[in-house]
């Protein structure tokens, strides 16, 4: 039997800036395509132009007067994250919305960023932090909703506090999980400083539950050179409709966390099916991993002290 299609209402966005990482592809790509046709102006920043433009050729043969542009982001980089903040300062057109979506999930061996950080830590984590301290004066402006997208990993293993890098030792899922759980923290302090300092920026949290998107799909560039067996599983999983959601529904966390007008600050939005695994977006508890506030004001400031990215106490 046929699953029935999932789905949820946004609102009218025109005139208003949404910037979406990880949007060539994927969940990303979805939520780009819903913002764009809800009449968004949509930025892409993109590691790889030519996946960028094919993501913008589709966003457009769905939707012709679709406004949507790309711009250069590799979030590995911090030089390359400084870069985009600049660019769009320069811009000056304030930000409604930032999804922080991109990742990277699991490469088999330990790798590391341009700066030298654990690779999964960096791209997911420190590289998005960055990059909302570059924005943070457009995001103020347009009283922006910034969505962070973590994941059922946040619920699992902890942040290796005593070697944040894993230069002793590596555990590709238990690094994953910290990147995602220092993310989830982050977001949530965000909130709470907003709240604090008058920034005037709500910011939330999703996750897309369990579905066959492409982070565990073959990744050339991180050492993957065909898919895992556990993408393989989802994909029969998700075909059959057994407990995980699709592609198409694991997109509506983030896009409701970031547009829904009853969606709050400091909240986690995931699939409200068993095990929030899959089904219709909800708010949901905050994951344990998730509720020290001592915690989120560490990563915070650790955050700052690696990647040179301060922000304002007001």
């Amino acid at each position: 039997m046929p699953r029935r299609p999932i789905d949820i209402t946004v609102p009218d966005l025109s005139g208003k800036r949404a910037v979406v990482t990880g949007g060539s592809d994927g969940i990303g790509l979805g939520l780009a395509t819903r913002l764009a046709a809800a009449g968004a102006e949509v930025l892409l920043p993109v590691r790889n132009p030519r996946k960028g433009e094919a993501a913008i050729a589709k966003i457009r043969q769905a939707h012709p007067t679709a406004n949507v542009s790309l711009r250069e982001l590799d979030l590995s980089s911090l030089d390359s994250v400084a870069a985009l903040g600049e660019a769009l300062r320069a811009e000056g057109q304030p930000i409604r919305i930032l999804i922080n979506n991109a990742g990277v999930m699991t490469p088999p061996d330990r790798q590391t960023t341009v700066d030298g950080y654990e690779l999964q830590f960096g791209t997911n984590h420190l590289g998005h932090f960055a990059l909302v301290g570059h924005l943070l004066p457009l995001l103020r402006s347009g009283h922006a909703r910034v969505t962070s997208q973590i994941s059922v990993s946040a619920n699992q293993n902890s942040v290796n506090w005593q070697d944040l890098n894993w230069e002793r030792s590596y555990k590709g899922s238990h690094a994953y999980s910290q990147s995602k759980i220092a993310f989830g923290l982050f977001g949530l302090e965000l909130d709470r400083r907003s709240q604090a300092h008058g920034w005037g920026i709500t910011s939330n949290l999703s996750h897309p539950g369990v579905a066959p998107t492409s982070l565990l799909a073959a990744r050339p560039e991180i050492g993957r050179d065909r898919d895992t067996l556990g993408v393989r599983l989802i994909r029969g999983l998700s075909a059959r409709g057994i407990l995980l959601g699709t592609v198409e529904s694991a997109k509506l966390p983030a896009l409701y966390a970031a547009t829904a007008a009853d969606a709050l600050g400091a909240r986690l939005y995931g699939p409200n099916g068993p095990g929030h695994l899959g089904g219709p977006p909800a708010e949901q508890k905050l994951y344990s991993r998730l509720r020290s506030a001592e915690d989120a004001r560490r990563v915070w400031e650790v955050s700052e002290e690696l990647s040179k990215v301060s922000f304002p106490n007001g």
